[in-house]
């Protein structure tokens, strides 16, 4: 007996074998995958003694997306931010975007958010940058409501700097270093590891907006707890002249010499990084969250990925966020991922679709330490599977699951989730929120807050 049980298709399990299983089928009950196989072996104890039975013969079944950077509370303003670098970027849009919005603009946000994630296959996230202007606690609830499975970084700050400017972050975000390490430990208290989903990181500004001082404490509070950190490094040159100037070193070299480096410790970006730093990374089995879409439209460089990969480094996938990417589709991602490596590298074969999945699924699982339990479709596994249908005109004849996944495929091709061992979406309709309703707000609440802050999009040709 088996609560769900998915018929047919291609398993593309990601298990330690990497198997692909032609015409396979999975068996789940109670949140978890107890039977994996040939259709034909487990149809005799499934098929007719499962309470939910998925016919999965034209879908491609696989573990669901992990995306290992996301900013949840930008979703609502993309499109925003067009055409400037990153210090620009934040400095005259993003910050007073974010800067002007209220709690519950936050969680509509945040909501928006998982709703696109969902829709596009991802069925993990962390959240790397929480203010407390937010509402933390309202996006907690969202998550837990939704369905997902997410780790939520908060902010600590205690300087409103970032690398080479001074004083920069938009009043309406910044706080004392006692405000975000304070809620921290309440979130810790009240929602870290409820329900198994949801999880509470440290996730401090950038250097520039926080002291030596306070990123120790972080670290000897993060390993006190036993919770990760989370933190952009090395995103843009200024990283590399501000870390020079102020402190003689490299980005690397500096995390390391604060102590914030291992394995509870995700880096975001690491674009302008040298083998040494390479090495260090590697050595002290410190991930990296690789955003291609977001570095490539930013002008910000591209990471290194095919060189950590083989020096050793465990390296994820992420979206970023709505002003910087503009999308939070895995699928889409992926492809970019892969093909920023063979630009950089100007060698087609420097990185594979194998490695590409393996990117957005089990290194992100390792990287957030839920690698015994999500991240590939295994026996004793969480069930957290996505079902993407494969019966159409950019994805037939299927010769290569694999690489159709990675260089054809669309976030909107996602037919089915399920997350937990719940489905929560099926045949594109999410089950656990009301989509309509919460699109209508965000609507609303995105011109409110564009309106407050005084921004408008550009819109180079005339809207009439």
């Amino acid at each position: 007996m088996a609560d769900i049980y998915i018929r047919g298709g291609f398993i593309i399990t990601v298990d330690s074998e990497r198997r692909i299983i032609r015409d396979g089928a999975v068996a789940i009950e109670n949140g978890k995958i107890i039977a994996v196989g040939k259709r034909e072996e487990l149809d005799k104890d499934f098929k007719e003694h499962s309470e939910k039975v998925i016919d999965a013969s034209r879908k491609i079944v696989m573990p669901g997306l992990i995306d290992l950077h996301v900013h949840m509370a930008q979703a609502m303003i993309r499109g925003m931010a067009q055409y400037v670098r990153l210090i620009p970027w934040l400095k005259d849009y993003v910050w007073p975007l974010q800067g002007n919005y209220t709690k519950e603009d936050g969680k509509t946000s945040a909501l928006l958010c998982m709703i696109e994630m969902i829709k596009s296959g991802t069925t993990t996230f962390l959240e790397v940058g929480l203010s407390g202007r937010y509402g933390v606690e309202g996006i907690a609830e969202a998550l837990e409501k939704i369905g997902m499975r997410g780790v939520l970084g908060r902010h600590v700050m205690d300087t409103p700097g970032y690398a080479t400017e001074e004083n920069i972050i938009h009043s309406g975000l910044v706080e004392t270093k006692e405000e975000g390490m304070k809620e921290v430990l309440y979130m810790y208290q009240r929602w870290h590891g409820k329900h198994g989903r949801i999880f509470v990181w440290f996730a401090p500004r950038t250097p520039g907006a926080v002291s030596v001082e306070t990123y120790r404490e972080i670290v000897a509070k993060a390993k006190e707890l036993g919770i990760g950190i989370t933190m952009h490094l090395a995103e843009v040159r200024e990283d590399v002249e501000y870390f020079k100037k102020n402190f003689g070193m490299r980005p690397v070299e500096f995390v390391k010499w604060i102590g914030m480096v291992g394995s509870n410790v995700v880096l975001a970006h690491v674009v302008w990084v040298n083998d040494e730093e390479i090495g260090i990374l590697a050595k002290t089995g410190t991930h990296v969250a690789h955003n291609p879409s977001c570095n490539m439209k930013l002008g910000s460089g591209l990471t290194p990925v095919a060189k950590m990969l083989r020096a050793g480094v465990n390296v994820g996938l992420g979206c970023d966020g709505g002003p910087s990417n503009d999308n939070y589709d895995m699928i889409e991602e992926m492809k970019i991922a892969a093909l920023g490596q063979s630009l950089i590298n100007m060698d087609p074969a420097v990185i594979t679709a194998e490695k590409i999945i393996e990117m957005a699924t089990v290194n992100g699982a390792k990287a957030l330490g839920l690698e015994r339990e999500i991240g590939s479709i295994e026996v004793g596994k969480k069930a957290d599977i996505i079902l993407v249908d494969y019966w159409k005109p950019h994805l037939i004849p299927m010769f290569n699951p694999i690489t159709h996944l990675v260089y054809a495929a669309q976030g909107q091709d996602v037919d089915t989730v399920i997350i937990d061992g719940k489905v929560v979406m099926e045949h594109r309709k999410i089950l656990t929120v009301d989509e309509e309703k919460i699109l209508e707000e965000a609507e609303k609440r995105g011109f409110n807050v564009i309106r407050r802050a005084g921004i408008k999009p550009k819109i180079n040709w005339p809207v009439i």
